[in-house]
């Protein structure tokens, strides 16, 4: 019964935790009701603002008012070219207000500058920039001052003036030139997108040929090995010879490994076969109701440790383990379970004067993966007790979590740029998005396994136990320091994922030298940051076992910056961690098994 109440109410609540809201307001409440200097604090707050936005709005007004006594030809002009500069602010409130509308991309139509559009959006400013000061209060939980924040932006997000057609002028001036067929393109678009969300359409905005074996994933090569859980690909080369070591790569299973695999000008998987490397790489299963058992034991022993054991045994020599996201948090954990010798391979292993664990790992590549999960940024903000308590009531009931639940999630952490953005563009302007390789993967979503995602949130969110030396892999317990090759880490600045702050403490759990690089960009696009990428740029410094702690901030004013890619770099590191080249390796063709990109990687589910 309780289970049956909490599927229902997340039905109501769109998956999010009433009872964690609730939690939260009422340590807000409780500490705003009880601080009367705090109250008075933020009363005399809400009235500056309301100064600044009533100062701005009157300028917004004159300047109106002056273009429009040179008549109607010369407003209509002054529309379309840049907004007039604004007036020295008098006040810190009126700075932040014009710096705050200045750097929101919702306002930067000219359109806005002018009354009364700059009042509405102004009011809009106002608002949130007082919430985010009311909403952290002294002698708050700092999760459940998150979560205020948060939530708090959210709600002003959707009351956002440019989300309605009234009070969107550039939507207006739109309407105005297209004699409202861009008004009639933009509810076509409503009724696409309603009848997507049922489920009585696919998406409708990609092209077709944006998927996996035709114009995604085009990389030559076989499926090697394939087992309930994995199908690991190996691509062929194209160079004579290839370094000794091969790569292995892990994706996370929340994504379909291609993301490393997009179109041929930025695959990271064929720009590394075109360096010279014997490449494979993992596919996950997408899984159904029969795999609601799986746990995190079954993929890291059924998808990295086998992976692993193939590419040892087929090549006789150490392999460069890689990882991205949570196939990295899944790689370090195998890496730690060898170090401490409680993973055994079926072959046998090969004698080799590289410093790695057992013999099996030259090196080990994590990116934007996390070891350390006590600051996980804004995905913590949607992870605390209660929320995991009804996402696993979510999964008890069909035994994953749907792909489009997952995708829900990141959307609903940046649905001002993925959602209200989107929408106004498409409906209201009647614009069409235009879809890319990246877009058509974000819409290729996976399932969870309900076990395996409850245990990944219980044991690495909320309890932390792989960097505090709790977490066991198969009974027994393993720790980070036991891995000793040498690591390479990427963490991306804009990563909401994974926050590069805390993917750099990786630095403190391992017994090994690391490299890490910190690269421009998002947690996505951020690696997939092909060389001649426009505008690429990042941080790279190599710290010994025995150097002394840098703290993050510490690190990036010391590590040289980089102009371009970082793939570059990371190839360099991989050659010199390399111990010479030997005759191309071909992937054996096995006709049960078929041509990369496989099968698993074409299953979709319409949840």
């Amino acid at each position: 019964m309780d289970q049956q109440a909490t599927v229902l109410m997340a039905r109501l609540w769109s998956g999010v935790s009433p009872l964690s809201l609730a939690l939260a307001g009422t340590d807000w409440w409780l500490h705003l009701s009880s601080s009367p200097g705090t109250q008075w604090r933020l009363a005399r707050q809400a009235a500056q603002h309301a100064q600044a936005w009533w100062a701005d709005a009157l300028r917004a007004w004159a300047q109106t008012a002056a273009l429009a006594a040179q008549g109607p030809l010369a407003a209509a002009g002054t529309l379309r070219d840049a907004p007039p500069s604004p007036e020295p602010a008098a006040t810190a409130e009126m700075t932040a207000l014009a710096q705050a509308l200045q750097g929101d991309p919702r306002y930067t139509h000219p359109s806005w500058q002018w009354w009364p559009w700059r009042a509405l959006a102004g009011a809009a400013k106002a608002v949130e920039l007082w919430w985010q000061q009311a909403a952290s209060l002294r002698g708050m939980q700092s999760h459940s001052r998150e979560q205020m924040r948060f939530y708090g932006q959210q709600w002003l997000d959707m009351w956002s003036p440019s989300n309605v057609l009234w009070s969107n002028p550039q939507a207006l001036q739109r309407a105005v030139e297209t004699g409202g067929q861009s008004l009639w393109k933009g509810w076509g678009q409503v009724i696409e997108d309603v009848r997507w969300r049922l489920g009585l359409q696919p998406p409708p905005r990609f092209d077709p040929e944006l998927v996996p074996g035709r114009k995604l994933a085009t990389t030559p090569g076989q499926v090697v090995m394939r087992n309930a859980l994995i199908e690991l690909l190996q691509y062929a080369p194209t160079t004579p010879t290839v370094q000794r070591e091969p790569v292995l790569i892990i994706p996370s299973c929340i994504m379909k490994y291609y993301i490393l695999d997009l179109s041929p000008h930025n695959s990271l998987v064929r720009w590394l076969v075109g360096q010279g490397y014997t490449v494979y790489i993992v596919s996950w299963k997408n899984p159904d109701e029969g795999d609601a058992l799986l746990g995190m034991d079954d993929y890291v022993r059924d998808g990295v440790l086998a992976a692993l054991e193939y590419v040892h045994c087929a090549t006789q020599v150490p392999v460069h383990l890689m990882g991205y996201c949570l196939g990295g948090t899944f790689a370090a954990i195998a890496a730690a379970a060898l170090g401490g010798g409680d993973a055994r391979l079926g072959c046998q292993i090969v004698a080799t004067d590289n410093p790695g664990v057992k013999g099996l790992l030259a090196s080990l590549t994590l990116l934007a993966a996390e070891t350390d999960f006590k600051e996980p940024g804004e995905l913590g903000i949607l992870i605390d007790e209660e929320q995991v308590r009804l996402l696993e009531d979510m999964m008890a009931a069909r035994g994953f979590l749907t792909g489009q639940q997952m995708a829900g999630s990141f959307q609903f952490l940046h649905s001002r740029e993925l959602v209200w953005s989107s929408q106004t563009r498409r409906w209201l302007l009647g614009e069409d998005e235009v879809g890319n390789d990246l877009m058509a993967w974000n819409a290729d979503v996976t399932r969870l396994p309900a076990v395996m995602h409850s245990q990944y949130l219980r044991q690495c969110y909320l309890n932390n136990d792989l960097a505090e030396g709790r977490f066991r892999f198969e009974g027994q317990p393993i720790a980070l320091r036991d891995i000793r090759v040498p690591v390479f880490a990427v963490g991306t600045v804009k990563d909401h994922v994974a926050p590069w702050r805390s993917v750099y403490k990786i630095h403190q759990l391992v017994s090994a030298e690391v490299t890490f690089a910190l690269t421009n960009g998002g947690h996505n696009a951020g690696i997939v940051s092909e060389p001649g990428h426009a505008g690429r740029y990042h941080h790279l410094l190599t710290t010994g076992m025995h150097e002394a702690w840098r703290t993050p901030d510490e690190w990036l004013a010391v590590a040289p910056r980089l102009e371009g890619s970082w793939w570059p770099s990371w190839q360099a590191w991989l050659r010199a961690h390399s111990s010479g080249e030997v005759p191309a390796r071909t992937p054996p063709v096995h006709p049960a098994l078929g041509a990369a990109p496989g099968r698993y990687v074409q299953v979709r589910y319409g949840d």
